[in-house]
């Protein structure tokens, strides 16, 4: 009876073994993402096989992080090394910060070669919520804004971030209009972003989340920290080149029914939203001030924020005119300014304490024709 046994299970684990053997390596050879600590957005077409990465304006080219991502047990490098290339880091600095890199699949059967594209960037000065990235990847939207640029004027792009990938955490949203931060039709002019505060559910009660407020930023959103330490899981800021002087725009603003706090209602409390700018030093790229410590850095030069006295609830579009007030005592510093060691956020929220999940569901922020107004 053992010997049987024994030669059963000898036979289970050869046949297993054959089938890991025979299973078929990948073929596939191909980029398909690209991100960076100077990247503001890569663009890849599968055709052309063309890859576009965006940077700013003040990045080192000789000295560009890149990660790309390909598919499984494929490899990667450039066509042609250069003396300062490593694993992630590749130089870029030639005049048309242009470099062919060359993708072979698992089973060395198939290669493909892209050409990579290194574009300078700066922040726009205007923001119309018109454009949505184009990607099968995320369930949710995801907006940019993208000036090109001239043989005189360097190209304008940013891609905004939002606790929407938070949020698919939850289970909560059956399509992409149901999460809380969505582009929605009758802008002030064309379409708009739509903020929503959600329930986040059982899911967000179990780790005591109880709300999601809709939020749209300039910077970006670490996943990985959104159940550790939520606050820090929103990092704020892009290099900014101007002295801001004033946040412009339009909203419209009603709050939810019924305010809560620990997923308690809380009687006499009237939810409002959050609308500012934040400008702060950073001598480092990789620097970045987070929903922790946006407000008490002493790294902050500047703030144009609205008060909560002066919100309107209005189904019709109210203007905004926020200064940008000097904080810390600091003045920006024209040599910082130019080398591109300052960073500028704008932040959006349908509930002032969503970050503490405060806040009342189903109160709705709705913002369009942002523009930040700077010294010549």
């Amino acid at each position: 009876m053992k010997i049987k046994t024994l030669t059963t299970c000898f036979l289970f684990a050869l046949a297993l073994s054959s089938c890991i053997r025979d299973e078929a390596l990948n073929s596939e050879a191909a980029i398909d993402a690209c991100v960076g600590s100077d990247v503001q957005m890569a663009n890849i077409n599968a055709d052309s096989k063309v890859v576009n990465v965006y940077v700013h304006k003040g990045a080192d080219l000789a000295k560009q992080q890149l990660t790309f991502t390909i598919p499984f047990g494929a490899s990667l490098k450039p066509s042609e090394s250069k003396a300062g290339d490593t694993a992630t880091t590749y130089d870029f600095s030639a005049s048309d910060h242009s470099r062919n890199f060359t993708v072979t699949s698992e089973d060395g059967n198939w290669t493909a070669t892209y050409k990579v594209n290194v574009v300078l960037t700066e922040m726009p000065l205007t923001y119309h919520f018109e454009d949505l990235l184009e990607s099968n990847n995320t369930p949710y939207e995801i907006f940019y804004e993208f000036d090109q640029g001239s043989s005189q004027e360097i190209s304008k792009l940013v891609q905004w971030s939002s606790g929407n990938p938070g949020f698919k955490l939850t289970g909560m949203a059956n399509n992409k209009n149901d999460y809380p931060t969505v582009q929605a039709a009758a802008g002030k002019v064309g379409k708009c972003v739509k903020l929503e505060t959600r329930d986040t559910g059982s899911f967000g009660a179990m780790v005591k989340m109880y709300i999601a407020a809709g939020n749209l930023f300039i910077g970006s959103f670490e996943v990985t920290d959104a159940l550790t330490d939520p606050r820090k899981a929103t990092r704020f800021g892009f290099q900014f080149y101007k002295k801001p002087t004033t946040l412009k725009g339009y909203y419209k603003y009603k709050a939810g029914d019924v305010f809560t706090a620990e997923g308690k209602p809380q009687s006499g409390i009237k939810d409002k939203c959050d609308i500012y700018a934040v400008m702060y030093e950073a001598s480092d790229n990789s620097f970045m001030l987070n929903g922790d410590d946006v407000f008490t850095s002493s790294k902050v030069v500047s703030l144009a924020r609205m008060a909560k006295e002066d919100v309107v609830e209005s189904n019709e579009w109210t203007e905004f005119n926020l200064p940008f007030e000097a904080k810390n005592g600091l003045t920006i510093d024209p040599q910082k300014l130019n080398a591109g060691k300052y960073k500028l956020a704008i932040v959006l929220s349908s509930s002032l304490d969503g970050a503490n999940f405060k806040g009342a569901v189903g109160s709705t922020l709705y913002v369009d024709e942002i523009e930040i107004v700077c010294e010549d």
